[in-house]
């Protein structure tokens, strides 16, 4: 049996994060994981869709060319080249991580673990069982595509979004089923690359999660890009399987065929077979670990974090989950604040958004003023041929204190942590307009949305006078 301070299951964003701060404060640290590190996130989710889209973004971008006084001719894609280039991107990263955790003296372990009523870790290893005797356990064992009974996920034509990314060609046709942050984001993907696309979304509008505004805008954009959106739809019966293709039978009557069906309807939590019935760890009836705030379990001892605990499904969450994890299992003192989380759409264009919206606020009561700005009223936007979308800041009527803020529009995804940061330090819009932005830059939009919040925008139209 091999002693440690803490052992790690898991070495996705949650894990392997949590296992280095263990080692950075003095821990003696082992981590566990059955498939590949970097989890999810890194080898079938985050990185290899960015790395695709990015691919797919410069085909349109080239498409666009003339429009800047550019001649570009034969504009193709290679998928072989683009997949290629995906996995070296993930290659190079997952070789970067196995240093790190080398670097820190971090014993890597290959295997399923499970823990026993003793509170050891067990471990299904290629060469045997390995026993791990653990001061501190923290779980980071994420989730999986959620898949509906509906559909036979042996058949070659049914994905998930695993699946997808590991495509050998391009299809010709594609129904996706569900248009949420991983459906929008493959339609962008195959869209540029030529497919024919129809999305199925059982709400009342596509990305339901997000603001209501920007879901509507991104639905007029999608339309624009030739994809089918059809909402408040699902596939009620599949008619046929074939080795190239599926036939469905929707709720609204209609049928469709396409070549491929993936459904991304959302996350399952990976909490089975790890035991926790005979350790006593709490789950809720889905199989969410329950934690508190310090991101301890119902056992002492035993932390869980990332998606498994449920709540926000981000590696950017988990990696913050599990370093306060780490803290508190190696004698510290942590607790996890969750009003503060940007959350990125990479669509085109993409979405960036921090706290409360617009249609929340209004649910909840709030007295706040709604603040927008038109990336096509900025100088930068224009120059750049991005002239769609908007900042919207979500701003306290009382205190001026900014409560939110949802971007769509270029670069949304790393304009919307200026937000974030003036939020964590609780600035007002006041403080925001008070801050010279460059120009011309992508964030003087968030400057124009924080003055249009007192009428003191420049480059906004004041109101007629009747």
């Amino acid at each position: 049996m091999s002693e440690y301070d803490v052992v790690v299951i898991g070495a996705g964003p949650g894990g392997y994060p949590a296992a280095i701060r263990c080692a950075q404060r003095g821990a003696k640290v082992a981590i566990v994981e059955k498939d590949k590190v970097g989890g999810t996130c890194l080898n079938w989710g985050c990185i290899p869709t960015k790395t695709l889209l990015a691919s797919t973004e410069l085909i349109a971008h080239a498409r666009e060319a003339e429009k800047f006084g550019v001649k570009i001719t034969g504009i193709e894609p290679d998928w072989t080249a683009i997949q290629d280039r995906k996995q070296k991107v993930t290659d190079t990263l997952v070789g970067g991580i196995l240093q790190l955790l080398k670097a820190n003296g971090i014993k890597l372990i290959e295997g399923s673990a499970s823990i026993n009523k003793d509170k050891n870790v067990v471990v299904q290893a290629a060469d045997g069982e390995v026993i791990l005797d653990a001061d501190k356990i923290i779980i980071a064992t994420g989730s999986d595509p959620a898949e509906l009974p509906t559909f036979d996920f042996s058949q070659p034509a049914v994905m998930t979004s695993t699946d997808a990314l590991a495509l050998d060609h391009i299809p010709k046709s594609l129904i996706i089923v569900g248009s949420g942050v991983i459906g929008s984001e493959f339609a962008c993907v195959f869209s540029v690359l030529g497919t024919e696309i129809v999305m199925l979304e059982l709400m009342d509008r596509m990305l339901p999660t997000e603001d209501s505004r920007v879901a509507k805008q991104m639905r007029s954009t999608f339309r624009k890009q030739g994809i089918d959106i059809r909402t408040e739809t699902t596939v009620e019966e599949v008619l046929e399987y074939r080795p190239d293709g599926i036939k469905v039978k929707l709720s609204s009557g209609d049928e469709l065929e396409a070549e491929k069906l993936l459904v991304s309807i959302g996350r399952k939590f990976n909490s089975a077979g790890l035991g926790l019935e005979e350790t006593g760890v709490e789950t809720d009836e889905r199989g969410r670990i329950i934690v508190d705030q310090t991101m301890e379990t119902s056992v002492d001892g035993i932390f869980a974090v990332g998606d498994v605990v449920g709540g926000i499904l981000l590696a950017h969450t988990a990696t913050f989950e599990g370093l306060c994890a780490a803290e508190n299992a190696t004698g510290g003192n942590s607790t996890m604040k969750y009003h503060v989380v940007p959350a990125c759409i990479f669509t085109t264009p993409e979405i960036g958004s921090v706290g409360i919206n617009a249609d929340r606020a209004e649910e909840q009561g709030l007295d706040v003023i709604v603040s927008r700005f038109s990336f096509g009223a900025l100088g930068k936007a224009l120059a750049m041929g991005e002239d769609y979308g908007f900042v919207q800041l979500v701003i306290d009527a009382k205190t001026d204190v900014v409560l939110g803020a949802q971007i769509m529009g270029p670069h949304a995804s790393d304009l919307v942590h200026e937000v974030a940061v003036a939020m964590h330090m609780g600035t007002t819009a006041a403080d925001i307009s008070a801050t010279i932005h460059a120009h011309p830059s992508l964030p003087e939009a968030i400057l124009e949305a924080a003055e249009a919040a007192h009428g003191k925008a420049i480059h906004v139209a004041p109101p007629r006078k009747k």
